[in-house]
């Protein structure tokens, strides 16, 4: 199970520590990676090349503003990408949201909320999930957990490490 992790700035290490995370907690290998589809986009288009060569199977990309690294990224791979778009500039990441929803056919991207990457990771092991029974077993335990502890009034801890 491997996925990458990629975002066009260290200013959004904070928001996309969250994937990692929950990556982590699932046991999902991970590698993370800053870069820019417009800044370095040839290091963008090696790396995605790598990637594939190292057999990820699903890659959370997170963008603010106009966002275009996930769709980018999402050109040149047949990978799924989430899209993670992340708040910034004066329209808090409305715009993000809306570039990486709004991806023209037929190269989709999918997202999240707006600074959610957990939720991007979340998605990405339910995909790999498909794959790898294990991690399936994972994810029903960690929704059975969720589930006790709602019905017991039990203050909820997402952020708790699973134990295997």
């Amino acid at each position: 199970m491997k996925a990458a992790i990629v975002y066009g700035s260290k200013s959004d290490s904070t928001i996309m520590k969250k994937a990692a995370d929950v990556l982590g907690d699932f046991g999902v290998d991970y590698t993370s990676h800053i870069l820019s589809a417009h800044r370095v986009p040839e290091l963008l288009h090696e790396t995605i090349s790598r990637l594939e060569a190292e057999g990820n199977e699903v890659i959370i990309a997170g963008a603010g503003l106009a966002a275009h690294l996930p769709g980018v990224i999402a050109s040149l791979t047949t990978i799924p990408v989430i899209g993670v778009p992340i708040a910034g500039g004066s329209l808090g990441g409305i715009d993000a949201l809306l570039s990486i929803v709004q991806m023209p056919r037929p190269i989709p991207v999918a997202s999240v909320g707006i600074d959610n990457a957990a939720n991007a990771a979340y998605l990405a092991c339910e995909i790999l999930s498909i794959k790898y029974p294990e991690l399936k077993k994972a994810l029903m335990e960690f929704r059975k957990k969720m589930k006790d502890d709602f019905a017991s009034d039990k203050e909820p801890d997402y952020e708790q490490k699973l134990r295997r």
